[in-house]
């Protein structure tokens, strides 16, 4: 099952040329999950990945650059003929700022519906949950963790003829729990192997608990508004540093650590040179970025840098056809 991270839009609270504002969407087998939707959010798909039919939508908090793209994105896919119901969940105070809103998105023909989650809900999907939790930022404001269930460990095929079980339908039944022919499952199948990690931290200054959700993450995308040079500002506006961002990942023992949310005082390498210093392993996404997640005997997570002469994916390329036309 493929599994990776597509940076829509890293910039901080203000967009700039090469920055849009902040939205992550999540890509597991068909699964298309959006993490925040800043402003100008469904262009940024739609100049990349393509504006596929979003599974779901969740917001970490309500700063206007977290989720002022929504209304819009809304109202392009009822414009699109949308059918399936689209669930948006954030914490406490979605329900009332999104009903406030609808007089800007106008009427729908599919269903939306709004899940205020409690910092201790679960939401299940197959074969993996998204947990909120609270982070350190002003008001209501979430870090999402996407966790796997565990999977089946690996199955010796040729042990298992060798001791008698012959392969088709009773290799199933083996892999299933059964015993076959005196042959029992943990003879041939070896330990409970763990599935991937992502944390997503949303805006957050220094948390404990982020810390302790992210334990051996195989991924975590930080927030890193500044450098250490403006750790005061940080503190201030309880955002992080790229240092303290990678004091957490060094704590939390994840595989690889992502920055966003840059300010505009930054272009990225300032903010990669500070983490590395404390984390070697960290990245600083681009716009259009994506980093793929394979399971965690097949490697690390790599960060893959978007190529603007690439073709367009074919959904990404339909759109574009039909929305700009030759003249």
């Amino acid at each position: 099952m493929d599994l990776s991270l597509f940076f829509a839009g890293t910039a901080g609270s203000v967009p700039t040329a090469r920055r849009g504002l902040p939205a992550l969407l999540l890509r597991r087998g068909a699964d298309r999950i959006l993490f925040d939707c800043g402003e100008g959010t469904q262009r940024q798909l739609l100049r990349s990945a393509g504006l596929a039919d979003l599974t779901d939508v969740f917001i970490t908090h309500f700063h206007a650059d977290h989720w002022l793209g929504l209304p819009g994105m809304l109202k392009t896919f009822d414009l699109r003929a949308r059918e399936k119901p689209l669930t948006i969940y954030g914490p406490p105070g979605l329900r009332p700022l999104m009903n406030s809103m609808k007089h800007v998105w106008g009427g729908c023909g599919y269903e939306i519906r709004l899940v205020e989650l409690p910092p201790d809900a679960m939401v299940e999907r197959d074969e993996y949950v998204i947990e909120p939790f609270a982070v350190n930022h002003r008001g209501a404001a979430y870090g999402y963790a996407i966790t796997e269930d565990d999977r089946l460990g690996r199955f010796d095929a040729e042990l298992a003829q060798r001791l008698g079980v012959m392969p088709g339908p009773d290799f199933g039944r083996l892999q299933r729990g059964e015993t076959i022919n005196g042959v029992r499952p943990e003879q041939v199948i070896g330990e409970t192997r763990p599935g991937r990690k992502l944390v997503i931290s949303g805006d957050t200054g220094p948390s404990e608990e982020l810390i302790e959700i992210a334990h051996r993450a195989d991924l975590l995308v930080h927030e890193a508004t500044f450098t250490q040079d403006e750790a005061a500002r940080a503190k201030e506006t309880q955002h992080s540093t790229a240092a303290q961002a990678a004091r957490a990942a060094v704590e939390a023992e994840v595989r690889l650590l992502a920055l966003v949310h840059l300010s505009t005082r930054y272009g990225g390498r300032e903010i990669r040179d500070e983490a590395r210093a404390i984390f070697p392993d960290v990245v600083v996404p681009r716009d259009f970025d994506a980093i793929e997640v394979p399971f965690p005997e097949r490697g690390a997570p790599v960060l893959v840098r978007w190529d603007p002469s690439r073709p367009l994916p074919p959904q990404a390329a339909a759109e574009v056809a039909a929305t700009e036309p030759g003249i």
